[in-house]
């Protein structure tokens, strides 16, 4: 071997311990623990999704972003003068005497007022869980609503007349300020009781009552204390009228989702089955 071949030998053994090729170019590294750590991570949510079951506290996998487009969030409503829909009628109440229970929403929504009819949105639950929970023994159409008393002894009103968009256009006083009407129609009418639909529209009576808000530790849904009946006539014997009982259940409008579809019927369900039995007792409807 020649001193020049000996000499590129040792240049290109130095180079290949430097890790650099004979192009000059340094060779790619792999990151074992970092494949490894992606791979476990792709198990894991595989793991998962198969199960039904991911795990909420681990959080989203930083390896794998979120292909799911992220949703424009509506922004909420304000406070809406009564002008702005003065172009919309106020639904009519459905009330008759000796009815076993009273519907009472919040106001009527656009679509509502614009047909005329309960609950006409067809995103609001009002309907189903009627007859899910057995207040009626048939899913009614929103222009079914007349016939409630003379099918099932119900009746249905508003503690707010004047049509929104939604409850948040109301303000907190002409809420409360319901109560009054509230109270007269039960005193005019009768009802064995009425049952709140939303939190809300209780907490609003609650605040007008009291004169202060309904703590989170007071409320409950279901029937409330007798104390609480509505439109109660103090007078003897046939004149007097203990007042209307309250009962409070979720509010079925599709924009509220702090309760899911499950929780709601086994909130509605009580109430279903003592209209069942009150009906009974009353041999209704008549044959």
């Amino acid at each position: 071997m020649s001193g020049l071949d000996f000499k590129k030998m040792l240049q290109q053994y130095a180079h290949e311990e430097s890790g650099v090729s004979k192009a000059g170019v340094a060779p790619a590294r792999v990151l074992r623990p970092r494949a490894q750590a992606q791979s476990s991570s792709v198990a894991t949510i595989s793991q998962q999704v198969k199960n039904g079951k991911p795990d909420q506290a681990a959080g989203p996998s930083k390896d794998l972003p979120s292909s799911r487009p992220s949703k424009k969030r509506k922004a909420p409503s304000k406070y809406a003068p009564p002008s702005k829909y003065q172009h919309l009628s106020p639904l009519t109440d459905i009330l008759a005497p000796d009815l076993i229970a009273v519907f009472v929403g919040t106001n009527p929504g656009i679509r509502t007022a614009a047909q005329g009819h309960a609950y006409a949105h067809p995103s609001n639950q009002f309907w189903k869980l009627l007859h899910s929970s057995g207040c009626t023994d048939e899913r009614l159409r929103p222009e079914q609503d007349i016939e409630l008393p003379a099918r099932y002894l119900l009746g249905n009103t508003n503690i707010v007349e004047r049509p929104t968009k939604d409850a948040a256009e109301l303000s907190k006083a002409e809420t409360s300020d319901g109560t009054p009407v509230l109270e007269e129609k039960c005193r005019k009418w009768q009802p064995e009781c009425v049952c709140i639909v939303g939190k809300g529209i209780w907490e609003a009576i609650f605040r007008y009552r009291h004169g202060k808000n309904l703590a989170k530790s007071e409320f409950h849904w279901g029937w409330q204390d007798e104390d609480e009946n509505m439109g109660r006539i103090a007078a003897a014997g046939e004149n007097g009228y203990q007042g209307a009982r309250v009962f409070v259940t979720t509010s079925t409008s599709g924009l509220a989702a702090s309760l899911k579809p499950a929780e709601k019927e086994a909130i509605w369900k009580p109430f279903g089955d003592w209209c069942k039995q009150r009906r009974t007792s009353r041999d209704w409807p008549p044959s």
